[in-house]
Order: C-alpha cells, then sequence, then structure tokens
C-alpha cells in the first residue's frame, strides 16, 4: 500500500468528512466505497476514497437514502430531484428568516438614528437563530421545585439518565409548558397499530409522508413492524409544532434504529424540534451526534438537569455513557423500572 501522508485512517477521514467512523463502516458494508488496507489490516483512505465519501456524505445530507445514493453513484440521477427541491425550499425559508433579522436591525439603526432606544429585548430577539424555541418552569417531583430553563432547543433533543432519573416526568412536563407540543408516549404500542392506521386512512397527505420514510428507513435496512408505522405516524405530523416522544428505540430493533435516527437527522437543524427519552446507544452515537442535536442528562443524585456535550471529558459525558446499552442488551431489560418511595408532602 502507497504510504503517503495523503492516506488517512478512519478516524482523521471522519473528521475531515464531518461523518462518524461507524458510517464510513456502513458506506464499505453497503458496497459504496472501498478503503485502502494497511499491511497490518488497518482501514485508510486516500484521495480518491476520500473524494467518494465526500460525494456519498453530501447525497446523504440532501436525504437521499443509501440505496438512492447508489443509483446516483451509479450514475441514475432521478432520485436527486426532489432532494434539491427540498434543499432549496429550505434554503429559501432559512433566506427569508435572515431577510426578517435583517430588516430589524435596521429598522432598530434608524430609531437610534432618531433620538430613540431599542426596547426591551430587542436586542436579544436580532441575535437570536429565527424560530428559537425556550422553555421555562419549575422542575416537578422527585426535584426540589427548582426553576429550570431550556434555550436554543435543536433540532434533535435526547433526554437521557438512569432508572428513576425523573427523565420521563422531565420530558412531560417540557410538553407541558411549550406551545403546540404534544407527547408521544408508550401507549403507542398497546393497541396493534389500530389507531395509526386509522389516522393515516383519514388523512392522504400524511399516509404519503409516512410511505415515503418507510421506503427510505426499509432501504437503510430497517425492518418494517407496527411499532414502527405508529411512531412515524406521530413523527410525520404537521402538528404539533414540537414533539416529545418517550423511549424512542421501543420495540424498534438494531437495524431500524440506525436507520431511523439517521432518517431524522437528514431534516436538517431547521426542523421541527423533536425532543426524545433514550438509552439506546443505536439512537445516540455520542460520536455521531452533530451540531444540530442536544443531549439532556437527568442525573441520578436528582440534581436538575443539564445540557451536556457530546465529547469526552465534558461534564456529565460520563454519566451520559454509562446509561446507554447496545440495542441488544435494552431488549433484554425493556419494562424494567426503578422504584422509589416517594418522600411524604407535608
Amino acid at each position: 500500500m502507497n504510504s503517503s501522508s495523503q492516506f488517512l485512517y478512519a478516524s482523521e477521514a471522519a473528521r475531515q468528512l464531518g461523518v462518524s467512523a461507524k458510517a464510513l463502516r456502513l458506506y464499505e458494508q453497503r458496497g459504496l466505497i472501498a478503503p485502502v488496507r494497511t499491511e497490518a489490516g488497518w482501514r485508510t483512505y486516500g484521495p480518491d476514497q476520500m473524494a467518494r465519501a465526500g460525494e456519498i456524505a453530501a447525497l446523504r445530507n440532501l436525504g437521499l437514502s443509501l440505496a438512492q445514493v447508489a443509483r446516483v453513484l451509479n450514475g441514475d440521477a432521478d432520485g436527486l430531484e426532489p432532494a434539491l427541491a427540498a434543499h432549496q425550499a429550505r434554503l429559501e425559508r432559512r433566506q427569508q428568516a435572515i431577510q426578517a433579522t435583517i430588516d430589524e436591525v435596521g429598522r432598530l439603526r434608524a430609531e437610534l438614528a432618531a433620538g430613540g432606544s431599542p426596547g426591551p429585548g430587542a436586542l436579544a430577539k436580532i441575535l437570536e437563530p429565527a424560530g428559537d424555541h425556550r422553555v421555562a418552569f419549575n422542575l416537578p417531583w422527585p426535584w426540589g421545585g427548582e426553576h429550570f430553563e431550556l434555550r436554543d432547543i435543536r433540532a434533535l433533543n435526547y433526554i437521557i439518565g438512569p432508572l428513576g432519573s425523573g427523565k420521563t416526568r422531565l420530558a412531560k412536563r417540557i410538553a407541558e409548558a411549550l406551545p403546540d407540543a404534544g407527547f408521544l408516549g408508550l401507549e403507542r404500542l398497546d393497541d396493534d397499530g389500530a389507531a395509526a392506521r386509522a389516522l393515516l386512512a383519514a388523512d392522504q397527505a400524511l399516509r404519503l409522508r409516512v410511505d415515503h420514510a418507510i421506503d427510505w428507513l426499509v432501504e437503510d435496512g430497517a425492518a418494517m413492524s407496527q411499532f414502527l408505522m405508529t411512531l412515524l405516524a406521530g413523527l410525520e405530523a404537521k402538528n404539533p409544532d414540537i414533539l416529545v416522544v418517550d423511549m424512542l428505540e421501543q420495540g424498534l430493533d438494531k437495524a431500524t434504529q440506525q436507520a431511523l435516527i439517521a432518517h431524522l437527522r437528514r431534516r436538517g437543524p431547521d426542523a421541527r424540534p423533536l425532543f426524545f427519552l433514550t438509552r439506546s446507544s443505536a439512537i445516540l452515537d455520542l460520536d455521531a451526534v452533530g451540531a444540530g442535536e442536544a443531549i439532556i442528562l437527568c442525573p441520578a443524585n436528582h440534581s436538575p438537569p443539564t445540557r451536556v456535550k457530546p465529547y469526552p471529558g465534558a461534564t456529565g459525558y460520563e454519566a451520559v455513557a454509562t446509561c446507554l446499552a447496545s440495542p441488544e442488551v435494552r431488549a433484554r431489560t425493556a419494562g424494567v423500572v426503578a422504584w422509589r418511595p416517594q418522600v411524604a408532602r407535608g
């Protein structure tokens, strides 16, 4: 093998490409890329492999499934048009939001020139991301009623904590406190998908979105099931504006979980916010968390929930890592709960 410094090991190649090392292995498993092996068997990526991987990553960011990526790389570009149209629409929405902020800055400057001064919150407003959501409330039991505020809500927000940490209560309180938010609980698993089927039968547009999502997921290795269909019916609904989901991975195998989180990531950072509880390392892959994602940890000692940055050494990172388990372990421990006696309140 050429030992040139142009060849990168998988971890460095992944960093340069802005993907995870797992993503590179998945591209290889699907036959989309062939890394060069060293004499010791290590995968390396030269200029040709990096260019190919960059093209794959770009197509994935446009929302193409791996099967669609393979077809595009083989010369069939039919799947690109709807993906580019959707990307253009996202850019235009972002452009409109930026223009609105520019207009507001101009208005404030004109007000200053006329001897006025910005009103309360005017400066903070022009510095916030467009469409920024925030929530503030007093924490429920098992906390002591401390004030809690969550700003800069991302497209994907993971809520995690050990058994008995209060994470479900926090999730429900977030859903209650945020305007136009809804909670999708574990009761979705109890009716054999009847409610979801009725909803899809009554809403043709939703049915088309769910069918499209299922096609994308199955091409990426997901197993079709009533649990997945029911979950997608909630995830793809236009309302509410924000959705909080209890245990996103429940009822889904590893391949389906991996395909699902990839599907949710491809919506981009300007998508409607999703909160979901999880303890699966396939859903919350700490190596793959991006800029449009946030981790909220409910500590075991019932300290107030806190945001945790997704890299080793960050405060709370080890606590998050110890809460996660593989999908196989999660399946074996499904239904296990921690019980704590409630303190008598007087």
